[in-house]
Parts: structure tokens; sequence; C-alpha cells
């Protein structure tokens, strides 16, 4: 490897946040904390990492609080006092060790199946009650379950501002809740959260204008989007750069402050005649910084097509990263699995401590390390 990586370590600094550097620690769902709260076994993770040298830590996916908003047993919360105290010791320990950390805020929507905790008798909540395109199977959200639902990001995003966290990522990817009202295939709606872009991106953009009253102009909001959905990955909500920009504007306007754009592979173009990615169009288009992710230091994806098994990888260059880095086309670098295997990834990659960074197995997912 040994490239140039001095642009990855740069300062960085967007309205209230500053970072040390660039890379970000991806957010990675682990199922870790029985009885969805936060331990000392969490704690020490995410230290980790901070003490690694990572500049900002996005958790894993934390559920808001709503009855509907889990999908996977012994994953965190992010309401009642259990698990918020358990994510201030969290926060606390990150701090400690000179890092930023920002909780990411998840609802599953039509993923949830019946069985799942808290409340096993609660079906998924959709905007159409689909689970897949064409086939419904869960329940179809009302206006009253539209309201529950903004209400309890916002305060999901207030209780993490009163703990410490220093801003928030709202999960608007991966064909969960909010990516399913974006998607045309899963929101058939002909109401005002339906129709056409702005009718679609309605109910993440209220999200996000909520989570503002709450927390005041200046705490750092991010968005994850993606156009993949782990329903189909050949999904586009945008197949060209007009509708990309009909589609960000009003999450924009809401007050999105970064988007982290999720991809399977970082170095792949979004569009024809352009070798921007994802991130590098999504900041060209609203002038946002912007945070690129997928495969970063790895040789290959999670998983490929028509393959539910997660794959291992080896360290990769970050030569064609730092080009594009150096270029401007994204501002934020976010890292997973190598995280996962090298918890001081970003402070062996800055030493160019090439020859001791660890490759990616899927075994290591088996325990929170």
């Amino acid at each position: 490897m040994s490239e140039n990586t001095t642009a990855l370590f740069e300062p960085f600094k967007s309205k209230n946040l500053s970072l040390d550097n660039r890379v970000v620690m991806a957010p990675m769902t682990r199922t870790f904390s029985p009885e969805n709260v936060p331990n000392d076994l969490n704690v020490e993770y995410y230290r980790r990492r901070a003490a690694g040298g990572v500049g900002l830590i996005i958790t894993e996916g934390t559920c808001v609080g709503h009855k509907a908003a889990n999908g996977y047993p012994n994953v965190p919360f992010i309401y009642g006092d259990e698990a918020l105290a358990g994510w201030k010791k969290v926060v606390d320990a990150v701090h400690k060790e000179g890092g930023k950390i920002m909780p990411q805020l998840w609802h599953v929507g039509s993923v949830r199946r019946p069985g799942i905790e808290p409340d096993p008798e609660v079906p998924g909540y959709g905007p159409s009650g689909l689970v897949m395109p064409g086939k419904k199977r869960c329940h179809e959200m009302t206006e009253s379950d539209i309201a529950d639902v903004i209400a309890a990001f916002a305060k999901a995003a207030a209780d993490s501002k009163a703990i410490g966290f220093d801003g928030v990522e709202i999960h608007g990817a991966h064909g969960y809740l909010l990516d399913q009202f974006f998607w045309g295939g899963l929101n058939e709606r002909t109401d005002k959260w339906g129709g056409d872009h702005v009718g679609r991106t309605r109910f993440a953009a209220e999200i996000v204008k909520a989570i503002r009253a709450e927390v005041g102009a200046d705490f750092p909001v991010i968005l994850r989007w993606s156009q993949w959905k782990q329903q189909d990955y050949s999904v586009k909500l945008a197949t060209s750069p007009l509708e990309m920009e009909q589609f960000l504007e009003p999450l924009t306007d809401a007050g999105v402050d970064i988007f982290h754009c999720s991809t399977r592979r970082f170095w792949e173009p979004e569009f024809e005649g352009s070798n921007l990615n994802l991130a590098g169009w999504t900041k060209k288009l609203t002038g946002k910084p912007t945070i690129t992710v997928g495969s970063v230091g790895l040789d290959t994806a999670f998983a490929e097509e028509g393959q539910k098994d997660f794959m291992d990888a080896k360290p990769a260059s970050l030569s064609n990263l730092m080009d594009r880095m150096e270029h401007g086309e994204f501002d934020l670098v976010a890292v997973g699995r190598a995280l996962i295997a090298n918890p001081d990834w970003a402070n062996k990659v800055k030493a160019a401590d090439d020859a001791s960074l660890a490759p990616y197995s899927k075994e290591m997912l088996k325990e929170l390390a």
C-alpha cells in the first residue's frame, strides 16, 4: 500500500463538528447488547477505535422509541433510562480518548418480523404494507403512525444531545423505513407521503425538521442514504443527476448538514460519462460535505449479488481513494470491516504500517473486540 495518505488525516470542520482527521467509523450492526442496553463490552469496543485514531465514530444502528423500530435481537436502543445510561458510558469513554461520536438513529420498518423484541406481537410497519415490491405482509402506516415515528426520531436526537453525543446520523439507507418511503417499489402511496420524489422524500425531510426543532440549528445532523437496497442490490432511486438533485433538494432544505453516501464499492462511478461516485455527485449537487463508504481498504465487497453470506477480505491499496480525496470528490471516508479487523487502522495507515494490517474475516463477527 504505502500511499501518501496526508489528505485523510487533515482536520475537518463543519458547523459545530470539528474532527482531527477524515476517518469515520462506519455504522455496523453487531447485536452484542442483551436487553437492548449498551454494556461494558460495547464501551470498550468503541473506546478502542477512538484510541486507534478514528476521527468520528458513527455507532451501530440504535432503535428509536417506536414499538416497531427494532428488527433484530440484542440491538441497542436509544431510548429508556438504562439504554441512555449505557450510551453515556460509551460517549464518555470515546471523548476521554479524544474522539467524537454520533449514534445512528434507526427504524427498520417492514423488515421487522413478528416475534422480535420488545413486543413480539408487533408486526413490521411500512409506507404501503409491502415487504417486497408487490408483496404485502406488514402494517400500512397511518397518518398517526407517521407522526409517532417522526416524534420518536426527534426525541432520540434530543436525548442523544443531552447525554453528550456530538451529533446524530439518521439511517435512511439499505431498504429500512426511511428508504422504504424513498423507494417507489415499496411506497405506493398517493397522498402527500408518496407519488413523486418530493412526496417520497417528505417523511425523511419532516424527521430532519423535527430533529432540528429539538436540537437547534448548530447540532450536526448526518443523513445516510443509498441507491441499493438489501431487498435488491440493483435498485436506483435516481437514474440521472437531475433525478438525484430532485431527490436531495428537500433533504438539504430540511437541514441535513452532511450526507453519508452508502455504496458497496466506493470506486464505482454513479452515472455514465463521469467518474464521480455517489458521494461525489451528492456533494456536487447539494454543496454539502459528504462521506464516502464501500469496501475502503479491502479487496472485496461485504457480499456479492445473489449471495447472502458475508465474504472475507484482504487489505487493499488506498491509491484510488486518496486520488479522489485530493481532488475534493468527498470530504470524509467511512471505514467498516477494516476497523473490525484493525481497531487501530487509522493509526497504522497514518504511520504507513501496512504490513501489520490484518485481513478481515467473517469469523470476526462472532465476537465484539
